[in-house]
């Protein structure tokens, strides 16, 4: 393809506007025969549009993905800080037309497709919905991204690659029937799979925080989370950053002597453990089982990805109590709230560092994003079932609490400390999320300049008289 520079928006300092390729009908209309021969594996006259759709997407991925290395490239060369956030939800939906637009070929793509007498709505429509989230948490989530690519700002997001995501509907005798949505069967032809990128991942088991570092922590269960990177591109496709999602995989070998004796639930016992962590977007948590695959799910994907910004953080440096100067960290709602003991856990057990050093620089590095005003609808786990899945974790959160009563701010604030701590050992005992997030983060905010106003009034008034800078 010839490579034609696209026009300039409001581009950032750095930006190399010649990376980019916008091709003719006819360039264009080779590649996308090019793709749907070689890497979809179908002549022109046999193919349907799914066949079509699949091409076009990975032919305009190629347009992309120069953009998307030298993007890269430029991050690291500048040692730019970069934002990491973290998210149960990425609702991007579908993404053809959106990266047409953003590149500004919308109309070569047209024009290629009515040339070979293909229907370009048809073809389209013919994307699986990436329905990766809910609602609003998820939309937001998708926004950010686009957002910061568009202005420049280097980023990565981190969520989970869920088998199935949004349940589909139907009506049956007039009543709503929710079904499993399945937006995977035919692949995702946007999404790099990573298998180099790969954590473990442990559940469970007994932690002894007196015991030498690498054996404070003994768990029953481990799971590997693989990434699988998907290119965010912004306004022109000039600055190109990643939604990385994590697909869990088994630890442990195919047990082919159980097979072979017939146990074959037990044989395969390791992938379904993996594989219902991120089979379902939201898993019915009414029941102890659902509760549990929820908080695993929630871990799952924290751990990865904290792992995975410690492992890049010190690819270009060396000291880990400067990672709040080039790491910030956003959560989104709760659901990562599991961060801050987590990345504490990694910085003591893994690195060596000590408790109080690790939690400085674990709430520099975190920022939180609260989505409700009530405090009922604030997350909470249940004691018991928090310290069977994750003991260690519970061990550091306990610090975390000796810490906050323990300090200054929270001495001479007029308010009954032991109400804003994370643990509440109340009716049976629970955790409070938010608590957790708040006092972790070293900054916190709603989802509007409004919605944080009334977070200090109401929700997090408590904290916010300890705390009123965050």
């Amino acid at each position: 393809m010839r490579v034609r520079a696209l026009p300039v928006f409001n581009a950032p300092a750095g930006f190399n506007v010649e990376f980019m390729q916008k091709p003719t009908i006819e360039e264009f209309r080779q590649a996308l025969l090019d793709r749907l021969v070689y890497s979809v594996g179908k002549d022109s006259s046999h193919a349907v549009p799914r066949d079509w759709c699949v091409a076009l997407t990975l032919a305009i991925r190629d347009l992309i993905v120069d953009a998307w290395m030298e993007t890269t490239r430029r991050t690291y060369r500048q040692r730019t800080k970069r934002v990491y956030y973290l998210s149960m939800e990425f609702l991007i939906g579908r993404l053809l037309a959106d990266a047409m637009s953003n590149l500004g070929i919308t109309e070569v793509c047209r024009g290629a497709l009515d040339s070979l007498g293909v229907d370009f709505e048809a073809t389209i429509a013919s994307e699986p919905d990436a329905a990766l989230g809910n609602g609003g948490l998820g939309r937001l989530a998708a926004c950010f991204l686009d957002s910061m690519s568009t202005v420049g700002i280097a980023a990565m997001g981190y969520g989970i690659r869920y088998q199935h995501g949004l349940f589909r509907q139907r009506l049956a005798d007039g009543w709503q029937v929710e079904q499993a949505e399945n937006w995977l069967m035919l692949g995702h032809p946007w999404e790099f799979e990573r298998p180099d990128s790969s954590y473990m991942v442990n559940f469970g088991g007994a932690a002894d925080p007196d015991k030498a570092p690498e054996l404070r922590w003994q768990p029953a269960e481990t799971v590997i989370a693989s990434a699988n990177d998907t290119p965010i591109t912004g306004w022109t496709g000039q600055h190109v950053n990643t939604l990385r999602l994590w697909s869990a995989k088994p630890a442990g070998l195919f047990d082919l002597s159980r097979f072979n004796q017939g146990d074959y639930l037990r044989a395969a016992a390791q992938e379904v453990l993996a594989e219902t962590i991120t089979r379902v977007l939201y898993p019915d948590d009414s029941t102890e089982q659902g509760r549990q695959l929820r908080l695993s799910q929630e871990y799952f994907f924290t751990s990865a990805s904290l792992q995975d910004i410690v492992r890049r953080f010190l690819q270009d440096h060396h000291d880990l109590k400067s990672m709040p100067e080039f790491v910030s960290i956003q959560m989104n709602d709760t659901h990562p709230a599991i961060a801050v003991p987590e990345l504490m856990r990694i910085l003591v057990d893994e690195h060596g560092l000590q408790a109080d050093e690790s939690f400085r620089i674990t709430r520099e590095c975190l920022s939180y994003t609260n989505h409700t005003l009530l405090p009922e609808a604030l997350e909470r786990w249940p004691l018991k079932l928090f310290q069977r899945i994750l003991p260690r974790h519970l061990q550091l959160i306990d610090f975390i609490d000796r810490q906050f009563m323990a300090s200054t701010e929270a001495a001479s604030a007029k308010v009954n400390v032991h109400e804003l701590t994370t643990v509440d050992y109340d009716n049976g005992g629970s955790l409070r999320m938010g608590n957790l997030a708040f006092i972790g983060s070293h900054r916190v905010n709603g989802v509007s300049a409004l919605h944080t106003e009334l977070m200090k009034q109401t929700v997090f008034s408590g904290l916010h008289s300890v705390y009123p800078e965050r």
